[in-house]
């Protein structure tokens, strides 16, 4: 009978131990994307003449980051900004042995949209969640039916994280 206790016992240290990492990778990831938004915030201010050239395009069928192929042109400061923030989007700050990019959240992409004629920037990151939860709301397009996966319980977007900033420009 003691046994049977202890194995009852131990098995739901073994189940809390599996949460408790998953949450902690979730928590690793949402910390990732936070400094990825803020970066490019904080770009796009300090470049408030050339803002409106930062926008990304369609949120849903041109991110930035994962699966995605990055800027390669350097010569202007929007440039080089949106490469080095697609080359982060995709974990370029730390690869494997062969080369594979893996220092960021799983599926990261990036989405700048005008959101009031040049005067407001939605600057949103999304990435893949490990269980579902909640889908964000439907106004957030970025990564929008990206990240569902057949045959799991990741459909209609339950499975999508995203993190969005506004970006004000003030006329000067």
């Amino acid at each position: 009978m003691t046994l049977v206790v202890i194995a009852f016992g131990l098995l739901g240290l073994v189940g809390l131990q599996m949460r408790l990492q998953s949450s902690e990778m979730e928590s690793y990831q949402r910390s990732q994307a936070l400094l990825l938004l803020n970066d490019m915030a904080s770009r796009m201010a300090v470049n408030r003449s050339n803002i409106a050239t930062y926008a990304t395009g369609a949120p849903v069928t041109s991110p930035l980051g994962a699966g995605m192929t990055c800027p390669t042109a350097v010569s202007t400061v929007v440039e080089r900004d949106l490469k080095e923030w697609c080359d982060a989007l995709q974990g370029a700050g730390e690869t494997e042995t062969g080369g594979a990019k893996v220092g960021v959240m799983l599926g990261g992409r990036g989405c700048i949209q005008a959101v009031t004629g040049g005067v407001e920037y939605l600057v949103t990151v999304a990435w893949q969640g490990l269980s579902p939860v909640s889908a964000p709301p439907s106004s957030i397009a970025c990564g929008k039916d990206s990240y569902n996966m057949t045959g799991s319980s990741c459909t209609n977007d339950a499975c999508r994280r995203v993190v969005t900033t506004l970006v004000r420009v003030a006329t000067l």
